[in-house]
């Protein structure tokens, strides 16, 4: 049996579609996806993502140890609540996973990575934590819900105590606080703004009815899907894995090489990469014509050679086909997708598509 979100049965009550999800029971939408992702992009939705993996790092070797796990260097993030987005890599610098890491003192930190490699990334953290003064805590027993959309934070606040609001309010984008046993960060996977909030589990129930009641609309996994993807934002297992570096997944800003003292996993292997040149780049692509762009896919570009798409959709906000693809490094701002024997053409561009429900390209 897959394993059940402590939200698990207000899915049900609400007509949630249930599907795995990297062996979760997880609502893909609750009628209808596309209605789903215009809420997000202009009023608020909430998402349940307490399948993410929470780990709490705590001891006098924190900071150096996630200095050495972290290709980011989390020496930036010194002010109580502040967020450094990562790649956890392997030893030929491919990516492990990628998470969100918030400090919250000089001797403990907060990690979030994702929940389809859990048992992974769980074990690698273990592993890399020999022969440091760490204890690291997997924190099972909390849930949490993502509120985004334009009016996401407004109607959160409504379904909050008077001490939490106090905490969030003034938070700024990639900032975090704690109201008691409440973290809430304003962070988020859909090209809006908003926050992930995590709770204890008593508060589930109430926290849930709440944010009904203050108009926040559940929302599943399909129209997350839609929105990060319009955000150019990568899925782990689509658009990188243990195969892909950082340089080739558009995760270049998150690798940290100014100290040269500091020596992470996978530090050697992306200074080669660097130095010899990678072959590929993930870019975003836009269909000119109808139709829908879909994984693995075949992009075309004449004269120099072939790629894949990655992720790929059909934009509910743009109303055109849209993806990311990983193609030669050399390729330029066009090219072409085969689909149905047919090759069709596309714009080539930076990944973003839609950030806070307008065109970015």
């Amino acid at each position: 049996m897959a394993n059940r979100t402590p939200f698990y049965n207000h899915h049900l009550e609400a007509n949630a579609k249930m599907v795995d999800f990297g062996g979760w029971d997880m609502p893909l939408h609750y009628g209808s996806q596309m209605d789903e992702h215009h809420i997000v992009r202009t009023k608020a939705g909430m998402f349940d993502v307490s399948h993410m993996t929470i780990v709490d790092v705590e001891g006098i070797d924190s900071t150096a140890f996630l200095q050495f796990l972290l290709a980011n260097d989390v020496a930036k993030i010194n002010i109580p609540g502040k967020a450094l987005y990562s790649g956890m890599l392997n030893d030929d610098a491919g990516v492990i996973d990628d998470l969100i890491v918030y400090f919250l003192t000089n001797e403990s930190y907060r990690m979030v990575v994702n929940a389809s490699t859990q048992e992974k990334d769980l074990a690698w953290i273990n592993l890399k934590s020999h022969g440091f003064n760490v204890k690291l805590t997997h924190r099972a027993d909390l849930a949490t819900l993502a509120i985004q959309g334009p009016e996401s934070r407004q109607l959160a606040m409504l379904a909050m105590n008077d001490a939490q609001r106090a905490k969030a309010e003034p938070l700024k984008p990639f900032f975090a606080a704690q109201a008691k046993d409440w973290f809430i960060a304003r962070t988020g996977y859909t090209g809006e703004d908003g926050f992930e909030i995590t709770i204890p589990l008593t508060d589930v129930d109430s926290f849930w009815s709440d944010l009904l009641k203050a108009g926040v609309t559940p929302c599943g996994l399909g129209a997350r899907d839609t929105l990060r993807l319009e955000a150019g934002m990568n899925l782990y297992g689509s658009d990188m894995d243990e195969t892909i570096s950082p340089l080739e997944a558009n995760m270049a800003w998150t690798v940290d090489l100014k100290d040269a003292e500091r020596n992470f996993v996978g530090r050697a292997s992306i200074e080669a990469q660097k130095q010899a040149g990678v072959l590929t780049k993930l870019v975003g692509l836009v269909l000119e014509g109808k139709g829908v762009l879909r994984g693995h896919q075949k992009v075309i570009i004449p004269n120099i050679g072939e790629g894949e798409i990655t992720s790929g959709t059909f934009s509910p906000t743009l109303k055109v086909g849209i993806a990311l693809a990983r193609v030669p490094a050399a390729t330029g701002e066009q090219a072409y997708v085969e689909m149905r024997n047919k090759q069709l053409p596309v714009r080539v561009i930076k990944p973003g598509f839609v950030r806070n429900g307008q065109q970015v390209f």
